[in-house]
């Protein structure tokens, strides 16, 4: 046999990998480390709301459309349900839940959405007030025309968009501050 077949044998020997084993995942979520085994297809939305007990995160389009599922890795603005949850291991990931402390006072921008009634049936909040921080550290937050630009991948279907906009502008000031 020569080595062309003998290596074709040897592939044809071994056993397609099995991409719903679980895969052993470090996950660091509002500054707690988890170990996880997920199958490699797991969002990050879905390691945080079904396998962690997070549920801030919301699942609206499942397609990355209407920001709901906004989380910060890194400090950056990442749509959770688009992004693979082995993508960010070893990453710091924050959520809602991870802003602020249940015996300390609101983030400013939580803050923020409170004094300006931003927010009506509440459901695209928490994508709402992630983003706003990414956008704040980003740097995009100086004129009331950028902050709807870099606001505009999140959808608010009961239309808070001008108060959304009046709560960026009051956090950008305290966070900056």
């Amino acid at each position: 046999m020569g080595a062309a077949a003998a290596s074709q044998a040897s592939a044809q020997a071994l056993p397609p990998p099995d991409p719903q084993a679980p895969l052993d995942m470090r996950l660091t979520v509002n500054g707690e480390a988890y170990r996880l085994g997920l199958d490699v297809r797991t969002t990050l939305l879905d390691a945080m709301r079904d396998h962690i007990g997070l549920t801030g995160s919301k699942k609206g389009c499942d397609h990355g459309q209407c920001g709901a599922c906004t989380v910060l890795v890194d400090g950056r603005r990442t749509l959770a349900c688009l992004t693979l949850a082995v993508a960010v291991q070893d990453r710091a990931v924050t959520t809602i839940e991870g802003l602020a402390r249940a015996d300390g006072p609101l983030h400013p921008m939580q803050q923020a959405f409170v004094d300006h009634d931003a927010f009506q049936c509440g459901y695209c909040t928490p994508g709402q007030i992630m983003s706003a921080i990414g956008c704040v550290k980003e740097g995009h937050a100086d004129t009331d025309d950028a902050i709807r630009e870099y606001m505009s991948g999140n959808i608010c279907r009961c239309a808070a968009y001008p108060n959304i906009v009046a709560a960026v502008r009051q956090a950008k000031t305290q966070m900056e501050g």
